[in-house]
């Protein structure tokens, strides 16, 4: 049985190990010429590592994490908000990482065999019956996996009726610093404005923010970065200055409204392409996983696509509206809600947040 997978990020490359693993032939189409990840780092919570566990490289990936999940919720002045009991998130569901994104692609693309991986390849479009037309030429398969993206040609070819992503009020920042040492990880809410940094294995720091804005609004960089979070508590401030202006990613946030079905024909979407979801919750990679591993096994058990479809797309829709409930709250800038919302988190328990977790956190293979 022969596979097409469009999209050679990570719900592509893992759906290739999975399909492989399987006894499946398959080939990898990437629009970039070589298979490279130019991103920043990405949290890996303990379902993200169940699945890469059973694709067969759970090993490998920590051994370039670190394990260590986000100590909580403070606000702009550095007072703790919300405090994670990390130990019972541990104890509840196993350990959280947290992993450069080049870091994790090149251990999904060192799994997957060298001759399936097709760069310099544009897909123009992708028929039901799993025909793909692209730079090349034209080729079938018994299996067409969409892992496209946000921009989805697979989506849009094969599912023409689908809505188009939509804005979700604010635009995000990412950068990998030089190494600053920062403690333990944790994220900062303001109004309207949030900034979170977590350390990577060798020193460096992974930092995000993120600032309700219109949609394609100018970017001023890391010189703008500084002016809204500048005067916030430390280590931010060090952190912009160890920051490269070059390195500084700026991209608006989508989501993708739900879809009425992930299969039709031959084909199957997976990761982003399903279900672009906001990054509150740091689930998109690890969605992205899940799907790998689903599709691995009902392709290899011979339950079929709506298995897959049946398994994956309640459970991703839910957990994208979860991610959108919670980016809205941390978002607001009104100062009577945002007094509200602070209030109410350091009333909170400590335990209310890792039970809160286990519909997304509790997955197994």
């Amino acid at each position: 049985m022969r596979a097409i997978i469009i999209g050679g990020g990570i719900a592509g490359l893992a759906s290739a190990l999975a399909l492989t693993r399987r006894g499946w032939r398959v080939e990898v189409f990437e629009r970039a010429p070589e298979f490279t990840e130019v991103g920043a780092g990405l949290s890996l919570w303990p379902n993200a590592l169940r699945a890469l566990d059973a694709l067969g490289v759970g090993e490998g990936v920590r051994g370039r994490a670190v394990l260590e999940g986000q100590a909580g919720i403070r606000d702009a002045a550095g007072r703790w908000l919300s405090r994670t009991d990390t130990a019972e998130l541990e104890r509840r569901y196993g350990p959280a990482a947290m992993i450069h994104r080049a870091d994790l692609l090149a251990v999904l693309r060192a799994a997957v065999p060298e001759e399936a991986l097709r760069p310099g390849i544009t897909v123009s479009e992708v028929r039901p019956d799993g025909m793909v037309a692209y730079s090349g030429g034209q080729s079938r398969a018994d299996l067409v996996v969409g892992a496209d993206g946000l921009g989805s040609v697979t989506r849009q070819s094969v599912w023409p009726e689908a809505p188009a992503p939509r804005y979700a009020g604010y635009t995000a920042w990412r950068v990998v610093t030089a190494p600053v040492l920062v403690g333990e990880a944790s994220e900062s809410w303001g109004r309207g404005e949030r900034f979170g940094y977590i350390p990577l294995p060798d020193g460096r720091v992974y930092c995000y923010a993120a600032a309700n804005a219109p949609e394609g609004a100018p970017d001023s960089g890391l010189t703008g970065l500084h002016a809204r979070f500048g005067g916030w508590h430390h280590p931010i401030p060090a952190l912009l200055d160890a920051a490269d202006p070059g390195a500084v990613l700026h991209h608006d946030l989508y989501e993708l409204p739900p879809l009425a079905t992930y299969v039709r024909g031959n084909v199957v979407l997976a990761g982003d392409a399903a279900h672009a979801m906001t990054p509150n919750l740091g689930q998109g990679a690890c969605q992205a996983l899940e799907d790998a591993v689903v599709l691995g096994t009902v392709m290899g058990n011979g339950a079929g696509l709506g298995a897959y479809d049946r398994q994956r797309r309640p459970r991703a829709q839910m957990i994208t509206r979860r991610s959108r409930r919670i980016g809205a709250v941390a978002q607001w800038a009104s100062p009577a809600a945002v007094t509200v919302r602070n209030t109410a988190l350091r009333l909170l328990p400590s335990a209310s947040f890792a039970r809160s977790l286990a519909p997304v956190l509790d997955w197994a293979a």
